[in-house]
């Protein structure tokens, strides 16, 4: 693809802390108007990646381009972004409209300007009626709104967010997460989003880039992370609850373990076909056939349910399947009991195979 089709472009980039390697060669490419969010658990990059992009820290070695230019040096002033922290960090003496304008008055934006741009901003966030409200009249969502309105009307082509939900409860979190997905179906600008939560991760971006020890360990499509991942830290890291394992053998186009012997036809393999060794089994708790539909999976076995969760719309079972413990996602209506022995189908082309050394699909 043509470098003028990338927003921000990631090239080869390296930051130490002293002897400790916190990002490692990192390469990424980010299309004009894309939503990227940047996943992983603590400590694993992603923030610090986020930084770099933003020109609050300088890499050890590497390169940040934005809009086609090498800013890697530049001041984050200089790189044509707004960014939204964790921290609402609003100044508690203005209003709201103060808070929007206050970086605008300072880089000397002419009035008219300023108050097109606030009202632009308001609108969009549905904050109008807040203008003259100082933070302390806010609730948690409101001033979210305003700080990321505070960004916006920098009128940039790229926006950062560095988990900007964390602080909220979960129903705000979620009703802001349609708000920041609506928010970028109108403005159609470049969004880098950090996140630990899957769920922000599967339901706002075009594509994730999933980090593990300042490296990133995927990168591609919400569907394709979740149906084909790369290697087995993708597979176990989303997915809620995670995916069950089962380490066996492949021979002659079977998989066989404890309690298993399944026939791996139908199974898309990297390179194309099987190759017989030592292999480990990923299958999905949603993935796993029950009821009605058992009768016509291709592998079909017995376990013995241990622990029965109700969750409402689901229902979580932990059941035994030849000595391991083996987790199914039912129905939120289904009748399970613990100890009763229960039918189960597996299908191979749902599945994931993994290297035992590599860790790497199969």
């Amino acid at each position: 693809m043509n470098a003028d089709n990338f927003s921000v472009q990631i090239k080869d980039l390296d930051l130490n802390f002293g002897a400790v390697k916190v990002l490692r060669g990192l390469n990424l490419d980010i299309n004009n108007g894309e939503f990227i969010v940047l996943l992983g658990s603590s400590g694993c990059g992603k923030s610090t990646l986020l930084n770099c992009i933003a020109g609050l820290l300088e890499p050890s070695d590497g390169q940040v381009w934005i809009g086609g230019k090498n800013v890697t040096w530049d001041e984050p002033s200089q790189r044509g972004i707004g960014m939204v922290f964790q921290s609402y960090a609003l100044y508690p003496q203005m209003t709201v409209r103060g808070n929007l304008s206050f970086g605008l008055k300072n880089a000397r934006i002419p009035r008219d300007e300023i108050e097109r741009r606030v009202a632009r901003a308001a609108g969009i966030l549905q904050i109008e009626p807040l203008l003259d409200r100082k933070p302390a009249a806010l609730s948690g969502g409101q001033r979210q709104r305003v700080a990321i309105g505070r960004a916006l009307v920098r009128d940039v082509d790229v926006f950062l967010f560095d988990e900007p939900l964390s602080n909220l409860d979960a129903k705000l979190r979620a009703d802001l997460r349609v708000e920041i997905k609506r928010l970028h179906t109108q403005l159609n600008n470049t969004m880098i989003y950090v996140t630990h939560d899957q769920v922000e991760a599967m339901t706002l971006a075009d594509r994730i880039a999933i980090m593990k020890g300042g490296k990133v360990m995927q990168y591609s499509t919400p569907d394709e992370i979740y149906n084909r991942p790369q290697n087995k830290y993708v597979a176990d890291f989303i997915g809620s609850p995670s995916m069950n394992f089962v380490e066996g053998t492949i021979k002659g186009g079977k998989f066989t373990a404890p309690g298993l012997a399944l026939d791996l036809k139908g199974y898309d393999f990297v390179g194309g076909k099987a190759t017989d060794g030592a292999a480990v089994i990923g299958i999905r708790p949603e993935h796993v056939v029950t009821g009605e539909l058992v009768s016509g999976a291709p592998f079909q076995t017995d376990v013995t349910v241990d622990i029965v969760e109700p969750m409402g719309s689901d229902t979580l079972v932990w059941a035994d399947l030849g000595g391991a413990p083996f987790r199914i996602r039912m129905d939120g209506q289904a009748r399970v009991h613990r100890g009763e022995t229960m039918r189960v189908g597996l299908e191979p082309a749902r599945a994931s195979l993994f290297d035992v050394k590599t860790e790497e699909r199969l």
